[in-house]
C-alpha cells in the first residue's frame, strides 16, 4: 500500500514559535527604536501598523522586504539569535516514526529562503524531508490556493490522501480551498503563547499525537 505524503509547516508546527515572537515582537522593536531614535512605544506602534498592512502576504515573510521597510537588517537580527531556534517537543520522535514507517515527508513553509536555510542548519531536520519548499520560490503565500496549485505542478502528489499540518488557520483554509482534506492544526504553536481552545480543524497538543491518528486512519483504509 502506497503511504500518503505528510506535509509539515515549519514555524509554530515543527519549530517553537517563541523564537519568531522574540524576534518580531521584542527584539526588532528595540532595534528599530535604537536605529530611528524614537521611544520603544513609538517603535512598537509603527511596527504593529506595518505588520497589520502586510499580514498574510509574501512581504510578511520576506527578510529583504522588512530590512528595506524598517531600516534594520532583519536577517542579521535573526541570525544573531539563531541559537534560540528550537524544535517543538516530540518533533524528532514524530519524524523518526514517519521515516521508519516509510511515509514521504515534505516541508512547506512561508519562511523565506534565507530564514529557512539557517533554521534548517540550526535544527538539522532537513534530512527527514523528500521535498522542501519556501513560498518565496513559488511566488504565493500558503494562505492562497495558488501556492498549492504551483506546488502540485512542480511536485505532483495525491491530493485526496495527503496530510497537511500547520499552526495557522488561514493557511489551512487556503489548503482546504485547493482540495486537501486531511488538515490538522497545532494547539500551542509557541511554548510561551496561549493554548488554543477551539479550531475548525483537529488540533495536536503534542506532535506525537499525530501517530495514533495516522495509524487509525491507515487501519481504517486497510479494512474499508
Amino acid at each position: 500500500m502506497v503511504k500518503p505524503i505528510v506535509i509539515f509547516d515549519m514555524d509554530g508546527t515543527l519549530l517553537d514559535l517563541a523564537y519568531d515572537d522574540l524576534i518580531w515582537n521584542q527584539l526588532l522593536p528595540i532595534r528599530y527604536a535604537e536605529t530611528h531614535q524614537c521611544t520603544l512605544e513609538q517603535s512598537q506602534a509603527t511596527l504593529f501598523e506595518f505588520y497589520q498592512q502586510h499580514s498574510h502576504t509574501l512581504n510578511w515573510y520576506s527578510s529583504r522586504f522588512w530590512s528595506a521597510k524598517v531600516g534594520v537588517d532583519v536577517l542579521a537580527l535573526q541570525q544573531e539569535h539563531q541559537h534560540k531556534v528550537s524544535l517543538r517537543g516530540g518533533c524528532i520522535e514524530l519524524l523518526e516514526y514517519l521515516k521508519a514507517n516509510k511515509y514521504p515527508c515534505w516541508l512547506a513553509t512561508n519562511a523565506d529562503c534565507a530564514s529557512l536555510k539557517f533554521k534548517l542548519e540550526q535544527t538539522g531536520i532537513a534530512e527527514y524531508f523528500d521535498v522542501i519548499v519556501s513560498s518565496e520560490t513559488l511566488g504565493h503565500a500558503k494562505e492562497f490556493p495558488a501556492f498549492w496549485e504551483k506546488l502540485h505542478q512542480q511536485h505532483p502528489f495525491n491530493i485526496s490522501q495527503a496530510y497537511f499540518i500547520d499552526d495557522t488557520e488561514k493557511v489551512l483554509l487556503g489548503a482546504q480551498k485547493f482540495g486537501l482534506q486531511h488538515l490538522i492544526s497545532i494547539q500551542q504553536p509557541s511554548s510561551i503563547g496561549l493554548v488554543r481552545d477551539e479550531s475548525p480543524f483537529p488540533m495536536l497538543k503534542h506532535l506525537t499525537d499525530f501517530i495514533p491518528l495516522l495509524e487509525q486512519a491507515e487501519e481504517h483504509k486497510q479494512y474499508a
